[in-house]
């Protein structure tokens, strides 16, 4: 699962410890500066009510191993994030994905039972990680800081929402439901934007699903994340009123 879908740059991911980190702090407030300006953020099933409240869900293929995950739109290019000042303020909802940077999960090797095992990583190199400001990652003599206790049931969340996802890709491709999708839209200046790369819900293949295909669909909640899905594409107008507004700016 990545952060942005117009791939991510390069980070230097250290394993996160208290004594090569005892003095790291995360900056909290979210700017351009400090790498916010992403135009989508991979997003798990138990974020899709919230998001589509605020933005267009959208589904892709990653390019590091060819999955499908769903994403929620925040501009039309890379480093466009036209709900940044919505985020800032929380009057948007910020993606799991987003608030978990700089922070990644990695996997090492129990050495006792051979078990991969969760552990968290650092970007030392991410804008949001300093040594003089922000929330502090570890308290004074080493235990981990109320922030790191929250990044920490993030990535909880977002471990167990992969999986989650993986299933629900898998029958929205089993089912035939997904389809490739380009936005094309012309601005109030007349500029033209075209942004390609995404799938979303093929509405005439699921009116035509039967029972048992949409009794197994909605078993599993998957019926009630594609409707959410399919509704959430009314939030492209506010996408195109905020770019407009921001070009008249």
């Amino acid at each position: 699962m990545t952060l942005l879908s117009w791939e991510s740059c390069v980070a230097r991911n250290e394993l996160l410890n208290n004594i090569t980190h005892k003095d790291l702090k995360i900056i909290q407030e979210r700017t351009i500066q400090s790498g916010d300006n992403i135009g989508y953020s991979a997003i798990i099933p138990l974020e899709f009510r919230q998001a589509a409240s605020c933005y267009p869900i959208f589904f892709r293929k990653t390019k590091s191993d060819n999955q499908f995950e769903a994403v929620a739109l925040f501009g039309f290019v890379p480093d466009e994030n036209l709900f940044l000042s919505d985020q800032r303020k929380e009057d948007c909802y910020t993606p799991l994905s987003v608030a978990r940077v700089p922070f990644a999960i990695g996997y090492t090797q129990n050495a006792l039972t051979g078990q991969r095992e969760p552990v968290i990583h650092v970007d030392m190199d991410h804008p949001r990680a300093s040594t003089t400001q922000g929330e502090p990652v570890f308290l004074e003599h080493g235990g981990n800081s109320p922030y790191l206790d929250h990044v920490n049931s993030i990535l909880a969340e977002l471990i167990s929402g992969v999986t989650v996802c993986k299933r629900f890709t898998d029958i929205l491709q089993a089912e035939d439901l997904l389809e490739p999708f380009v936005l094309k839209i012309i601005l109030d200046n007349g500029q033209q934007i075209e942004t390609g790369g995404f799938y979303t819900i093929n509405e005439k293949v699921l009116r035509e699903l039967n029972a048992e295909q949409l009794a197994r669909l909605h078993s599993q909640n998957f019926l009630e994340l594609i409707y959410m899905s399919i509704a959430s594409l009314a939030n492209i107008k506010k996408l195109i009123n905020k770019k407009n507004a921001l070009l008249r700016n």
